[in-house]
């Protein structure tokens, strides 16, 4: 095959600009249908009816409603892993991280990505989905666990004298917290303390969390 040939042939396999911003569509509309509907509750064709494409459009890109939501929930838990790693590569580097600096570097990060952009709440719904239901567990395990490890293996540096059970339970009830603030802030609100997210909420979050690694 010669060089020119070569080069179509790569051209062709190559996804389009039209198939990737397909693709994103469908992802996009996966995430809403899923954090709105839950995994039981959502259907293939509500999906692509919030993308405005055939249900065979789904499928293509996202095989069936299982594989979909493991893609949905994989593809911003890159994202989300690289910012809270660069939060806590930020935090030692300067030397004698507190507790509450490695748990603000875990939990800042996806509350920065949610103000950035909405659909980030959306993806809370999505690991508070994960993170309740042992159907999910493998994806726990590939898409958040490895992080968590690192996180746990610093904490515990700074607890020595804490069971490494304990800081398991301390750190999944502090997932619970951040979560609970990031997809029911609306509560704080029905409850009378405003309902719009503030910096000192998330203080106040870091501070609850670091109190319960303390008990």
């Amino acid at each position: 095959m010669t060089e020119t040939n070569t080069s179509k042939s790569k051209r062709k396999r190559a996804p389009s600009q039209r198939a990737l911003a397909t693709k994103l569509r469908v992802f996009d509309a996966a995430e809403t249908i899923f954090a709105q509907r839950g995994f039981d509750g959502a259907t293939i064709r509500d999906i692509a009816a919030e993308a405005g494409e055939p249900v065979g459009t789904i499928h293509h890109h996202g095989g069936g409603k299982n594989a979909l939501f493991h893609h949905t929930v994989a593809r911003r838990a890159e994202t989300l892993s690289r910012e809270r790693l660069t939060a806590l590569e930020h935090v030692v580097s300067k030397g004698d991280p507190t507790l509450e600096d490695l748990i603000s570097a875990f939990i800042r990060p996806f509350f920065k990505l949610s103000d950035e952009d909405p659909r980030w709440h959306h993806y809370a719904r999505l690991v508070a989905f994960v993170s309740a239901d042992d159907r999910w567990r493998e994806i726990s395990k590939e898409c958040f666990d490895p992080v968590a490890e690192v996180f746990m293996h610093q904490i515990a540096g700074l607890l020595p004298q804490t069971p490494r059970k304990q800081v398991a339970e301390a750190f999944v009830f502090s997932v619970s917290a951040m979560l609970a603030l990031l997809t029911s802030q609306h509560r704080i609100g029905d409850l009378g303390a405003g309902a719009e997210l503030e910096n000192s909420q998330i203080d106040h979050l870091i501070r609850f969390c670091a109190a319960g690694f303390r008990v």
